[in-house]
């Protein structure tokens, strides 16, 4: 089917502008008249979206052949075979004979044009694929994968620092702190060399004062640090005596039934959408990310037989009890109207994959293993050793379709493709005892540091917490059925949450609607827990320690919000005003919704302004005037927001907000500590400004409330956590009822 080659061939730095020159010549068919090849990269390549109208404008492409022959070019998004979605066709309408070569330009400069921003993300063989039409068949045969032309991209220099530490050991209890830096795009970064200095609030045995890193570094980790005294601890990692970047917080006890373990189960490799190889994933989670846990979660019907046996083989390499888990596993991925996407993992290697279709495979073993309903599928997985989680990714699972408490524990909240609560508050409506988690479903081979990049997931991923006696498979199992985890979006705060009753209740180990009275009997439960008892009140009490200061703690009794508390009152507000832009369209593939917006002020002006998950380094707010900012923004379920200090108010002072979503006009003393809201349709699309104080403090709170249990049915309490800088969590819900 002929060859292919790809100029510039060094490496090629993440989010870099570039113009590629892929050279493509005939093989001993040539191709004849109408037949044609095709150029494609990943679909979830985030490159500058290609274009033949304006040679000085990004993304600029031409084609030609060598002998002048005329073809037809057309570029097209989602219609070329997955996951080869972005795809340049090229029709010949005349033949060409072997040897005759087309010459695509990727980001032609020649006219002007500053080229095409290279993907953000690394990739160790980021392919040009190259499918060819020689008999006008409309078959596209691809070249052989050794000769399928392809680039390296490498991160770009240090931009960003991060400082991890666990968020529960016990004093006395060994644990690793880890420093490292990434490029402005989230990749780690080997391109910074020199030392940098460590200072913790506490003593901490065996961290030293300073760190060197090499050419070639992309961490350094410190393991067996040890606390003696109980409290909570950070470190700040310094260059030229200025911080960089401080840890997430650390609580030491004296004693605890558990310690925190923090996971992404949940990501694609290149082998099914993603991006990367599947060794490559597992290597960045462990050495990458540093996350505790992680599964890989390929969609079904592109994983074959020789591809499932590969997973398991790297899941077994990978595993290390005490240090690291890695589950095998695979995300079912039938139509929302069957069920929709369910993650799916076991405790042990070997066991059965279950598709739900086999839609770009040719596997034909085993098929009456298929399930192609998730009713189905909860019939196969009986007496298996598994956990499922039903999410919204492409396809949202519909929780009302079907559940199952025997396999199914827990619900995923947020991932790169949004956050969801609207799927805890479904399954909630059933009356499904769930645990809350969070994952990435990252599709760039990062999981635990999932970045959005510049593409529809305008999100970053989302982490678990899980709360462990040790971390091997044996113990995750049974305290994640016990629903015994919290979830966040991305961040690693400290939780605890708990209900205290007056006199012991029983505390069952599984759901008891699955007929399993096996409890045991305590005056206390923690998050996640299902509780019998014959009070008519009980006490949840919930102690939040972050990174960033707290903006607000929702409480929830099920479906209803119960109260809302804040760290400060309306006495504290000053003239700090945040504007969000939130929601999503809809539940499916076309929930991102596109801000194009300005706020504009009358009678006062803009101090300073300071953006809120805008992620994308390249497109962040700006401020244009003494009066106005402006701002381009998608969101798909969350929030984006901007703060704007406002400095020489006068009586009567107003914002202007307009937006392609909606607009809204207020005056600035309107404005109060819960805030205005404009709906713009779509699920929970709104466009909302509230009034903040001039700097928030708190990055700790303990709260404790006394909440009813019914005759009937099930109090269902948990946490919504708002921190300032826009991370969520959610503890899980603890169930009591009589």
């Amino acid at each position: 089917m002929g060859s292919a080659r790809v100029s510039p061939q060094q490496p090629v730095e993440a989010g870099s502008w570039q113009s590629y020159t892929l050279i493509y010549t005939a093989g001993k068919f040539g191709i004849d008249d109408q037949g044609g090849v095709k150029l494609a990269f990943r679909t979830h390549s985030d490159m500058t979206p290609l274009q033949m109208d304006d040679p000085t404008a990004p993304g600029y492409l031409t084609v030609e052949t060598s002998n002048n022959a005329l073809i037809e070019v057309d570029i097209s998004y989602k219609r070329n075979l997955r996951p080869w979605g972005h795809s340049i066709t090229v029709l010949c309408k005349e033949f060409l004979k072997p040897g005759d070569e087309i010459t695509f330009r990727v980001g032609d400069q020649r006219q002007g044009s500053p080229g095409v921003r290279t993907q953000t993300h690394i990739e160790a063989e980021h392919q040009f694929r190259i499918t060819v039409d020689a008999f006008a068949t409309v078959d596209y045969t691809p070249l052989e994968e050794d000769k399928q032309p392809f680039i390296t991209i490498v991160p770009g220099k240090a931009s960003v620092w991060k400082a991890l530490l666990p968020t529960l050991r016990q004093v006395g209890q060994p644990f690793r702190f880890i420093v490292k830096p990434e490029d402005r795009w989230g990749n780690p970064s080997d391109q910074f060399t020199g030392v940098v200095s460590l200072k913790a609030n506490n003593p901490i045995k065996g961290l030293p004062e300073k760190v060197t890193f090499n050419s070639g570094d992309f961490s350094v980790v410190l393991d067996d640090l040890v606390i003696d005294e109980e409290g909570d601890y950070h470190i700040d990692v310094l260059i030229d005596d200025a911080v960089v970047a401080r840890s997430n917080p650390l609580r030491i006890k004296i004693s605890s039934p558990f310690s925190h373990y923090w996971s992404d189960m949940h990501g694609q490799s290149g082998e099914t959408i993603g991006s990367g190889s599947a060794r490559d994933y597992f290597f960045f989670a462990k050495y990458r990310s540093f996350v505790d846990i992680t599964g890989h979660q390929g969609n079904d019907f592109q994983i074959t037989d020789d591809f499932w046996s590969e997973i398991n083989s790297l899941t077994a390499e990978f595993n290390e009890e005490g240090k690291f888990l890695a589950l095998p596993g695979y995300e079912w991925s039938g139509n929302t109207g069957l069920g929709g996407d369910h993650n799916v993992w076991y405790r042990t290697e070997g066991r059965p994959i279950y598709r739900s279709s086999r839609a770009i495979i040719r596997d034909k073993t085993r098929p009456e293993s298929d399930c192609h309903d998730v009713t189905e599928l909860f019939e196969a997985l009986e007496g298996e050793d598994v956990l499922v989680v039903p999410h919204v990714g492409g396809r949202f699972a519909d929780v009302t379709y079907a559940h199952d408490a025997r396999v199914e524990p827990s619900v995923e909240v947020h991932s790169s493709w949004g956050t969801f609560d609207w799927i805890v508050h479904d399954a909630l409506a059933m009356g499904y005892r769930i645990g809350i988690v969070a994952g990435s479903d990252g599709h760039k081979g990062r999981p635990g540091a999932s970045y959005p990049g510049d593409a529809k997931f305008g999100s970053y991923g989302g982490l678990t917490c899980h709360l462990l006696p040790e971390l091997t498979r044996d113990s995750l199992f049974k305290e994640f059925r016990q629903r015994h985890h919290y979830a966040t979006t991305g961040c690693r705060l400290y939780l605890a949450a708990q209900m205290n009753y007056g006199q012991p209740a029983k505390i069952f180990f599984r759901n008891p609607s699955l007929g399993n009275d096996e409890h045991t009997l305590s005056q206390t439960a923690m998050m996640g827990d299902i509780v019998q008892t014959d009070q008519e009140t009980a006490t949840f009490s919930l102690d939040v320690l972050a990174h960033a200061p707290i903006e607000k703690i929702e409480l929830y009794d099920g479906t209803k919000r119960i109260e809302c508390i804040r760290p400060y009152s309306e006495s504290d507000l000053g003239a700090r005003y945040r504007i969000s832009c939130k929601g999503q369209e809809t539940r499916g593939r076309q929930r991102l919704v596109k801000w194009t917006a300005s706020a504009n002020l009358t009678g006062a002006t803009i101090a300073r302004i300071k953006a809120t998950n805008f992620y994308n380094p390249d497109k962040q707010p700006e401020l244009t005037s003494a009066t106005c900012v402006e701002w381009t923004s998608v969101t798909t379920g969350g929030a984006q927001s901007i703060d704007l200090w406002v400095e020489n108010e006068t009586a009567g002072s107003s914002i202007d907000i307009r937006t392609n979503q909606g607009v809204m006009n207020i005056a600035l003393a309107d404005v109060t500590i819960d805030g205005t809201e404009v709906s713009c349709g779509g699920i929970d699309k709104a466009l909302v400004i509230q009034r903040l104080p001039e700097q928030l403090n708190e990055t700790q709170l303990s709260i404790s409330r006394d909440v009813t249990i019914p005759a009937k049915g099930d109090s269902v309490i948990y946490a919504r956590i708002t921190l300032e800088d826009g991370h969520v969590a959610w503890t899980s819900p603890v169930y009591s009822f009589k």
